[in-house]
Parts: C-alpha cells; sequence; structure tokens
C-alpha cells in the first residue's frame, strides 16, 4: 500500500470513521464506516449496509403484497416480512 493511501485511512480515522474488518471487492484496501455509509477510501465504491438492504426488501415485499391475490404466495410474503421483523428488531 502506497504512502498517500495510508495517510488517507490516517485522515478518516483521526475524523472519526471506523476501519472495517472487510475489504473492498474491487481493489483490496480495507473498507471504512463514517454516517453510515460504508466505503472504500482508495477506489471510492461504496456498499449498502445491511440495515439499508433489509429496509429495501421489506418495501419490495409489502409492494408484491399489495398486488399479490394467491393466498399460498400472500402467506410466504407474510412469512418472509415476519422474518425480517425479527432480524432489524
Amino acid at each position: 500500500m502506497d504512502e498517500e493511501k495510508i495517510k488517507a485511512m490516517s485522515k478518516l480515522l483521526l475524523s472519526g470513521a471506523k476501519m472495517l474488518d472487510r475489504h473492498c471487492n474491487k481493489c483490496g484496501s480495507p473498507l471504512f464506516s463514517k454516517d453510515k455509509k460504508i466505503f472504500c477510501p482508495s477506489c471510492g465504491e461504496l456498499e449498502k449496509d445491511e440495515k439499508n438492504i433489509i429496509s429495501e426488501k421489506r418495501k419490495e415485499l409489502l409492494q408484491k403484497l399489495e398486488k399479490e391475490q394467491d393466498l399460498d404466495k400472500i402467506l410466504k410474503i407474510l412469512e418472509a416480512l415476519e422474518k425480517i421483523d425479527r432480524i432489524s428488531g
């Protein structure tokens, strides 16, 4: 890792960002978290956090539920929503 990348990461840490125990799929640098965003300081790649992904899936399921007429499919969607609600607490 070059000196410029190390300096940039040091500045992020001093600004309150957290270095995560995961690495960027694109360039391999450590990922950082700040202001509820997960990102790579080296290449700028953004990663969605788990809460946003779960929230998006919940919205998708609610949209499907609204349109669905088949009782079996409705029950499966409701089960999935129940699991999502348990996970997200």
